[in-house]
């Protein structure tokens, strides 16, 4: 961990010297592969122009840019310089240089690793119910905060076993976003993201060593991060019914304050439909994968009962829909915090059914994920868990609704990478408006980036490949904003992000290796509480404020998408 962090501090501070004059330079700051393509793009109101490539070392000069076009925003119609320079693939440090204005990069293999480490071990720091140490967390370490052994039975939640008032024990966990609160919806489908990369690149997860307490046993340090949020998430299963609590929370969310100062009370709120076809899919998922091993010797049996009663109890409830403001009108105390509603569950249940097909081979399963089978493919999100159960589906050759979802996804990337070449910069996303709203950078690039892979898995057309990589340029810092949007990487990234522990801590940096939720033209904070931006373009939309939740939070589910891309994309190069 010491390295790790002595990483993520140079990479924060390597280039502040050329931070001040490097503004219009606009690329990957993290790292290159040798053989990948590298673009840059030049705000200089689209000119043709030439980069000097410069060894950072020695001072010599070892090449120059390739102009390759003038690209135009189809919104803010400002005109870029598009340059490449793929010719240089010696690994090391280079500066890119403009004029006055110089960049630094920097090409080696598994240029990815550390970043993906960082987003893993993104998530230790984020647990719930433990001290965090020093050893594992250097100036980030805290004590105890929510311990959870002593949460309480809202009335929403009741059952004939657990009255109101009542209480039981729901540890761990991570907190899930900038709030304290834990939310089985979202937790489900980040575990279940993370986990299909996880499935599709063993060799290469296993390998990676992340500094966490539990990474001296034999299991991947990613498989022992995910099990501490899914022991946490069987804890929120009703024993006498199989129905899954919402979520774990205060009535209204903390102030900035640390964990160990907290004094609401937290409770366990309504059963819902959703929640508890979610925990089934994540469950029969989980057990498959973690079959046989011997950390958890016990876990594949018990997830696997777990996720057939929480299966059968949403079967019985379809109409149990999480409504925040039907549950206050019902129930106090109110509870005013992440709602996670939806207003079906057919995406959930058609997930849940196809890992339980895949987990237990009955047939029932499968009846029930063809007859929910979506007619389009639509990208993975919490809101929308149909297509991780469509991902899933292509592990099974031959079978039909393996073909059905290739068909689907092919033709999904295909349009998606249509409009690269007339992009803003370079990238397959980004291209539309609509590609720019709350979490975008999860959402839009990074799941999206997931999805390319998978294309490119299933044809071996490299392609895809290149397009999931400039999603992954973008996130680093080629982008309208300059950016590179992971905490603790890059020339430039989020100092302030909205997230108590890293306002509070009294750390000047932020906890590393969180991706931002990026630019959001809704800016709610703006209308809300007056949160200030300095433009209303789309893909501009953003601001390093911690006031700024709707463009500057971190959520569990963001950072597991960007495990899941940068991991995949490492394993790849």
């Amino acid at each position: 961990m010491k390295q790790l962090l002595l990483t993520l501090s140079l990479g924060m501070m390597g280039a502040i010297g050329v931070h001040a004059q490097s503004d219009m330079i606009r690329v990957n700051q993290v790292a290159f592969y040798p053989q990948q393509e590298k673009i840059a793009v030049v705000e200089n109101g689209g000119k043709k122009v030439t980069l000097t490539v410069r060894n950072a070392e020695t001072g010599k000069v070892v090449g120059k840019t390739n102009f390759v076009r003038t690209s135009v925003s189809p919104w803010s119609k400002k005109r870029r310089a598009v340059v490449d320079f793929s010719n240089i693939t010696a690994p090391g440090r280079y500066v890119l240089e403009y004029g006055k204005q110089k960049m630094p990069i920097v090409i080696k293999p598994k240029a990815l690793s550390e970043l993906t480490a960082g987003a893993i071990h993104s998530f230790y720091l984020n647990r719930s119910g433990m001290a965090i140490d020093a050893k594992y967390a250097g100036q980030w370490a805290r004590p105890l905060g929510h311990a959870d052994t002593l949460v309480y039975i809202h009335p929403s939640a009741v059952s004939p076993g657990r009255p109101a008032g009542s209480t039981l024990s729901s540890p761990l966990g991570w907190y899930d976003a900038g709030d304290f609160n834990k939310y089985i919806v979202n937790s489900a489908y980040s575990v279940g993201l993370m986990l299909y990369s996880y499935e599709q690149n063993k060799a290469y997860y296993d390998a990676l060593k992340v500094n966490i307490p539990e990474q001296d046993n034999q299991t991947s340090d990613l498989l022992d991060e995910l099990m501490y949020n899914l022991r946490w998430m069987l804890t929120m299963q009703d024993p006498y019914d199989g129905g899954v609590y919402h979520k774990l929370t205060t009535p209204n969310f903390e102030g900035m304050v640390m964990p160990a100062a907290c004094n609401q009370q937290r409770y366990v709120v309504q059963k819902s439909v959703t929640a508890s076809y979610d925990f089934a899919a994540v469950m029969a998922q989980a057990a498959r994968i973690y079959k046989g091993n011997k950390d958890y010797c016990c876990f594949a049996e018990h997830a696997t009962r777990a996720a057939l009663a929480a299966y059968h109890w949403a079967e019985e409830h379809p109409q149990a829909l999480f409504s925040q403001g039907k549950m206050n009108a019902e129930f106090q105390p109110a509870v005013n915090t992440g709602e996670y509603g939806d207003g079906s569950a057919a995406d959930e249940q058609y997930w849940a059914a196809t890992e339980l097909y895949l987990l237990t081979e009955d047939p029932i399963f499968r009846e029930v994920a063809v007859r929910l089978q979506p007619q389009t493919f639509v990208v993975p999100s919490w809101g929308n868990v149909g297509g991780l159960g469509s991902l899933d589906w292509l592990r099974c050759d031959g079978d039909e609704q393996a073909s059905v979802n290739r068909k689907l996804l092919l033709d999904y990337c295909d349009h998606m990478m249509s409009t690269q070449a007339t992009s803003s910069f370079n990238t397959p996303s980004g291209n539309n408006p609509k590609d720019f709203a709350w979490g975008c950078l999860s959402e839009t690039f990074c799941v999206n980036g997931v999805v390319l892979l998978t294309a490119q898995r299933l044809t071996k057309d490299a392609k895809y490949l290149k397009a999931a990589m400039q999603n992954m340029d973008y996130i680093l810092g080629r982008n309208a904003t300059g950016y590179c949007y992971v905490t603790g990487f890059g020339v430039k990234s989020p100092m302030r992000p909205h997230h108590r522990l890293s306002t509070a801590d009294g750390v000047e940096a932020p906890f590393p290796g969180m991706l931002v939720g990026g630019p959001n033209p809704g800016q709610q904070d703006a209308h809300e509480i007056g949160v200030k931006y300095t433009s209303k373009q789309p893909d501009e939309s953003y601001v390093d404020a911690m006031e700024s939740y709707a463009s500057n939070e971190i959520a569990i589910n963001w950072s597991a998408a960007l495990v899941a891309l940068a991991g995949w994309l490492d394993a790849s190069n």
